[in-house]
């Protein structure tokens, strides 16, 4: 701290070394940062790998809230009014680094140095705008363009400098969970991705900027953006089967929404 005090206060040195209040951490895979329900009492510093944030609900069913890069902050919510606990749990889904700053830390360098304090707030601003992001896209755009935003974002398509096309390990559970459709059509669209060349996976899933078609050009149909359930699509084509014959399931089959 003396150091950093004496050249002038630098947020990338602060956050890159151990300190008053702050220590190194590493994580392996499938570690957990902390854990719902436990005392939110320090905030971390991703500096290197991938985590996840997930809730678990009072009948024990999970889901995943965000996907975590290096660069963000994890649990900040720990700065918010008085101690409280988690509300959700941070794991490591690769090998991760972290800088770990209790809380009582954290409140001084924000208040006490400006430059530190502005590197923080723009992260509050980026992560509201992709939680705002998140809902739009919930609400208003089909499975089919979920998955391929989520997937895209994993890739760190648009951010500065290279993209890393080799995402790390997820399962279809969790893509299922994190855009509120069943495993089976994360399957359907991924295999569908598959052939037309936007993604390839041997184990682990790359993706090619080619998937930004899905989003912007609309390249694979998203008819089934106000059905999120298959029975509800195959409901809704007997419903008009009587004005339109089989015309709509076959519509239905040609546009991806049912599995012939």
């Amino acid at each position: 701290m003396n150091e950093l005090r004496k050249h002038g206060f630098d947020p990338a040195a602060f956050l890159a070394s151990a300190g008053l209040g702050r220590r190194m951490v590493r994580l392996r895979a499938k570690q957990s940062f902390f854990i719902q329900g436990s005392l939110a009492d320090c905030v971390f510093y991703l500096q290197s790998g991938r985590a996840r944030l997930t809730v678990v609900s009072k009948n024990g069913k999970e889901a995943t809230i965000t996907l975590l890069n290096a660069g963000e902050f994890i649990g900040e919510e720990s700065i918010a009014g008085a101690l409280g606990k988690r509300m959700a749990t941070a794991t490591a889904i690769t090998a991760c680094t972290a800088l770990k700053i209790e809380r009582d830390e954290m409140v001084r360098v924000l208040h006490e140095e400006h430059l530190f304090s502005d590197v923080f707030l723009k992260f509050l601003l980026a992560r509201s705008m992709r939680t705002q992001a998140d809902l739009v896209d919930q609400l208003f755009n089909s499975s089919e363009k979920r998955l391929a935003r989520i997937l895209l974002l994993m890739a760190e398509f648009g951010k500065p400098g290279e993209p890393e096309t080799l995402i790390p390990p997820i399962t279809q559970e969790t893509l299922a969970e994190m855009i509120g459709t069943t495993r089976s059509r994360v399957s359907f669209f991924m295999n569908r991705f598959r052939k037309l060349g936007f993604i390839e996976y041997k184990g682990r899933i790359r993706v090619h900027k080619s998937l930004l078609n899905v989003i912007l050009h609309g390249q694979v149909s998203d008819s089934d953006a106000s059905r999120p359930a298959i029975t509800d699509v195959s409901e809704s084509a007997k419903h008009h089967r009587g004005k339109n014959g089989t015309r709509t399931v076959q519509r239905a089959r040609h546009d991806g929404m049912v599995n012939a």
